[in-house]
């Protein structure tokens, strides 16, 4: 297998498995999985164990490449709901300034998603009973978009809040703006690639170089240093944007099935 699918793959388990074990760790259900549900009842706590069990071993699987194309489809099965009946719903219940509580993760969990749907396609032919090929194609084109929809979301808020945004890079990094307003041009710059299918690969290979480099500078720094902050947040932080460089790794290889998507027979 690619080079560059492998490590898209490890990278998206990686995350999943992180995910599972902060279940362990800190209270409740993680809020990148349901929103409002850290507090929960002594009685009901086998639900959140059960959860992190779940994520965890979904995510081992995905990583040593056992039955990667089931487990990942069942993934973005289960992301897309979560996204429907748990984030939209919280998301619009709220109003004002309070919305952004829910904005980050209301758009992870679809990017998600979409990584698994283009994982399970890559994957798909190992899985051998897993059929027709052209269905799991079409669906890595909504998978694609999925991830650029929020790619494009994240990428405006990095140009049209450069100030604010820009207080999270890290003291030790100078031009602080410059680095956030750059990478709201590369964010809103990739999307558009992948929403037209235009230079996909480079366009791929430059979002997952970007945010490879968030993460080693920015969001292991702030989970090493402040751990505790929400909760672990800051390791979700880290755990998604090593997944989101692993989509991207996973378009760029899987760049030329995207300029055919042949109709299933």
């Amino acid at each position: 297998m690619n080079l560059y699918a492998a490590t898209g793959r490890i990278f998206l388990g990686i995350c999943l498995t992180g995910i599972g074990v902060l279940h362990f760790f800190f209270p409740g259900i993680r809020p990148i999985i349901l929103p409002n549900s850290t507090a929960i009842t002594p009685s009901l706590y086998w639900i959140v164990y059960a959860t992190g069990i779940v994520l965890t071993g979904s995510g081992i699987f995905i990583i040593i490449n056992k039955k990667t194309a089931t487990i990942s489809l069942i993934m973005a099965a289960v992301f897309f709901i979560l996204f429907f009946v748990g984030h939209l719903p919280a998301f619009l219940s709220v109003q004002g300034l309070e919305k952004l509580k829910y904005w980050t993760n209301l758009n992870k969990v679809l990017a998600l998603s979409g990584g698994f749907l283009i994982l399970s396609f890559i994957y798909v032919r190992e899985d051998g009973n897993i059929k027709p090929i052209a269905f799991f194609k079409v669906i890595s084109v909504i998978g694609r978009c999925f991830f650029a929809l929020m790619l494009l979301l994240f990428g405006i808020g990095h140009l049209t809040s450069t100030a604010s945004l820009s207080t999270l890079v890290p003291p030790y990094i100078p031009f602080g703006r410059f680095w956030t307003f750059a990478g709201g041009i590369i964010l809103v710059g990739s999307a558009i690639s992948f929403f037209i299918n235009f230079k996909v690969r480079i366009s791929a290979f430059i979002l997952a170089g970007t945010l490879f480099t968030w993460l080693i500078t920015l969001h292991l720094y702030y989970a090493l240093f402040f751990p505790a902050w929400q909760e672990g947040e800051n390791f979700i932080g880290s755990l998604t944007c090593m997944a989101f460089c692993g989509i991207a790794l996973l378009i760029a290889q899987n760049s030329s099935a995207y300029k055919s998507i042949p109709q299933p027979t």
